[in-house]
């Protein structure tokens, strides 16, 4: 299948790269793809960014039977765009299918038309220190049906929007809360796949988080309530007595791109990372005798986030004086100077889009 290009006839004005926040803006073009069962996915167009028309029982509004992804364009020091992993996120789009019933994509076709659109809209692309261009891959459910089943026709698209930093705070420790009062998912749901509704889960939690000066929920497991899983955009690390340690995969968890990223070059490094069970309980005890050295998440949006503070109950704790640690200091500046090709891929993880 060969892409078709309609040209936006007027192009947007540029934002001010160092003024970008995240999310809110969106380049001239979209990409986008059809399914039906008779001809499989077909069509693929890059066409102007606009709405898409919509039947009022279309399916994925009424059963949120849709999946997304997150990844980032950077651009190098020498003006070349470049991709982080891209090929992983394709993979994890289509582990998510498999989980909602959506018909897979053909991931080498996809990673090819993903690098043609954002060539397409490479001037987009800015070059502020630490800014990118966020890709959003989609597949919702378009069948005008109001029965509970899997539908028989979707849409898959990206949009792109150049963004800054994730959090208001930038690169430094975010404030996060413990609750034992809701729950985000469970094993044998869809907690490990990227789907609408895991997100609309824990948009409570997080309104009364921010309504209590916290930027982030950390989830614990939704049966016993005492282990940690990850907070609402990213998964969590803890270093306790030189040890880091993440919550191992239980079905619950979002198989993190940036998370088994920072596994691996621990690894490479030759330090102790454990993927396993860490109780809510043994982390306050950590805390307690002096052992817990650093907390940090690890997502796409944010990269790399320390934590400063984390509320459970009517306690909270400040983690390494509220400063940001060594670990995370080392993993953020490994993992950016590669994205940005400022240092060597040892991984190879980089995928050029344009030198």
């Amino acid at each position: 299948m060969q892409i078709t290009i309609t040209k936006a006839e007027k192009l947007k004005t540029k934002p001010d790269a160092d003024n970008l926040g995240f999310g809110s803006i969106f380049t001239d073009h979209m990409y986008n793809l059809d399914y039906s069962p008779e001809k499989g996915w077909y069509n693929p167009r890059i066409e102007p960014y606009a709405a898409i028309e919509m039947d009022p029982a279309t399916m994925m509004l009424h059963y949120a039977q849709g999946v997304f992804e997150g990844l980032k364009a950077y651009r190098t020091p020498s003006g070349g765009i470049q991709l982080f992993r891209p090929e992983e996120n394709i993979k994890r789009l289509n582990r998510s299918c498999r989980a909602l019933c959506i018909p897979e994509v053909n991931e080498t076709f996809i990673l090819d038309n993903l690098k043609k659109f954002v060539a397409f809209e490479k001037d987009w692309v800015p070059d502020a220190h630490e800014t990118s261009l966020y890709v959003r891959p989609t597949i919702i459910a378009m069948d005008p049906f109001l029965g509970v089943r899997a539908s028989n026709t979707y849409r898959f698209f990206i949009i792109l929007s150049p963004v800054g930093a994730y959090y208001p705070e930038g690169f430094n420790p975010i404030k996060i809360w413990v609750t034992k009062e809701y729950v985000r998912s469970v094993r044998g749901g869809v907690g490990e796949a990227k789907t609408p509704g895991n997100y609309a889960a824990s948009l409570r939690a997080g309104d009364e988080a921010h309504k209590n000066g916290y930027s982030q929920v950390l989830w614990l497991d939704g049966v016993e309530q005492k282990y940690l899983e990850e907070v609402g955009s990213m998964n969590i690390f803890f270093v306790i007595d030189g040890e880091i340690i993440t919550p191992t995969l239980t079905g619950s968890i979002l198989p993190g791109i940036t998370r088994d990223s920072v596994i691996a070059l621990a690894k490479l490094w030759n330090m102790k990372i454990t993927e396993r069970k860490i109780s809510i309980d043994e982390l306050m005890k950590a805390h307690e005798t002096g052992n817990l050295d650093e907390v940090f998440g690890a997502g796409t949006a944010a990269v790399i986030s320390p934590v400063g503070d984390i509320k459970y109950g009517e306690k909270i704790i400040t983690i390494n004086e509220g400063k940001v640690g060594p670990m995370a200091n080392k993993f953020y500046a490994a993992l950016t100077d590669i994205q940005y090709g400022r240092a060597e891929d040892p991984m190879g993880w980089i995928v050029p889009v344009t030198d």
